[in-house]
């Protein structure tokens, strides 16, 4: 990301976070159905603005009853506000919604300092949590695409005039457009490097199908500890801290189940509500691990008061991803942090796990539940193999080592008087008619025939 937009902390000062209160049926407006509390989404956005160590002086839920299109805010409001940011010596206001770039202009001139939207904020946090030359260009394109659909940038320096050339042009304009232009070159050159890592992905991904181990995604909320759950079932060490977006660049990590299936356990970026569709696009290459994927854990913070809602957020970005949520085939429901509920809301849980065979419930802190959620994997994964028993001489020892590599050896038992030896394992398929070329006859006869 250009440095000349990134918000320093050190640089704002103190900051003030507004939640803009839309109610749309007037003053006495309560809250549609599946509609999150204004106060929640606020407490949510001072938590993003945590994130990159803001010093938040002030935090308010302001109602909206008429957008207007050149404030947002009506005109006693803004006044208010002024007020608030002078009292406050605040160097950053930032409005948890959808801020137009005539209404940022307008804003910042009228409260006399830098105004940031929740994209913007997002990222923000993204450009300081990517720790991969790819997340930064992720990063990059993703803050290029934001400035480039917008009219005016949050910063000051495209308002300077420069004289036109002759009568050909007037003041004014020429800045901006040379910007746009500078802009659209640095988003072609990003998509070319990011359509070269797509490609390096996908060269990775073939690698992985030589050698057919399930992928396993980690996909949820932001915060709902999936990188906490990815280090207790993997020990890992990867950064996991109780702080939104935590981690940005997804990791992967081979996983050994308890029948000897192994597999690929990926941790990726956490969603949140209203991520901008900028970047979701620019990511598209990371999250593509998620498309790839044998079977999705959604792991939900379930002592959330919000998890609900946070449920249907990470089920939009599926959708846009080209994920159907509702396939239970393909996604299992972890429910995470039981330890922080309460005895009776935690036993109306289990009850509903129970009954339910696509929910586990686990804590990644304390490790409860974790061997419950390794069986269910290893199960969902194999559950298109054939258990088969190989019956090995001592002239197989090719064919031994090529299944050790490609199945899954359940078992293998000791040598037997002449040295055959007999070798349990779980096959797809695919593996079956790969063995029947390579090693015509080792397969029982109604297997080769399979």
């Amino acid at each position: 990301m250009p440095l000349e937009d990134r918000v320093a902390a050190t640089d704002i000062g103190r900051a003030i976070v507004l939640h803009p209160w839309i109610k749309s049926g007037g003053a006495g407006a309560h809250l549609r159905p599946g509609q999150r509390a204004p106060e929640d989404r606020l407490e949510e956005a001072v938590g993003l603005a945590a994130a990159i160590h803001l010093d938040i002086a002030h935090s308010a839920v302001v109602p909206v009853a008429s957008p207007k299109p050149g404030t947002l805010f009506g005109e006693g409001k803004v006044e208010e506000i002024k007020g608030l940011v002078k009292l406050e010596e605040a160097g950053l206001v930032i409005i948890d919604g959808p801020v137009t770039p005539i209404q940022q202009r307008n804003l910042e001139r009228a409260w006399k300092t830098k105004v940031l939207d929740r994209t913007g904020l997002i990222l923000e946090i993204f450009g300081e949590r990517a720790a991969t030359r790819e997340g930064a260009l992720q990063v990059e394109l993703a803050h290029l695409i934001y400035q480039k659909s917008r009219l005016v940038r949050s910063w000051t320096h495209l308002e300077r005039q420069r004289g036109g050339l002759g009568f050909v042009g007037g003041p004014g304009e020429t800045q901006i457009e040379a910007d746009r232009r500078h802009i659209q070159d640095r988003i072609t050159k990003l998509e070319n490097q990011l359509e070269r890592v797509t490609r390096t992905r996908e060269l990775h991904r073939k690698k992985r199908r030589r050698v057919p181990y399930p992928i396993v995604a980690l996909v949820g909320y932001t915060n709902a500890g999936k990188s906490t759950l990815f280090n207790r079932m993997t020990a890992a060490e990867v950064m996991a801290e109780d702080m939104l977006f935590a981690t940005l660049d997804p990791t992967m990590r081979a996983l050994d189940m308890p029948g000897g299936q192994r597999v690929i356990l990926s941790d990726t970026v956490g969603f949140i509500s209203d991520l901008p569709t900028s970047l979701v696009a620019a990511f598209r290459a990371t999250l593509e691990e998620v498309l790839e994927a044998d079977l999705i854990l959604h792991v939900r913070d379930i002592s959330h008061p919000e998890t609900g809602a946070q449920r249907l957020d990470v089920h939009q970005v599926l959708r846009e991803l080209g994920v159907d949520p509702q396939d239970t085939n393909l996604i299992v429901e972890v429910a995470n942090k039981i330890d922080l509920l309460e005895p009776a809301a935690r036993t109306v849980l289990e009850a509903e796990a129970a009954a339910d065979p696509n929910q586990v419930l686990v804590s990644a802190m304390t490790g409860e539940g974790i061997d419950t959620l390794n069986t269910l994997i290893e199960t969902r994964v194999t559950a298109h193999l054939m258990d088969l028993d190989v019956t090995l001489t001592p002239a197989d020892a090719a064919a031994r080592a090529w299944l050790h590599q490609h199945c899954t050896v359940v078992r293998e038992d000791a040598p037997d008087t002449d040295g055959n030896v007999e070798i349990h394992i779980k096959a797809s398929a695919a593996d079956i008619g790969r063995i029947n070329k390579q090693f015509p006859g080792l397969l029982p006869e109604a297997v080769t025939l399979h």
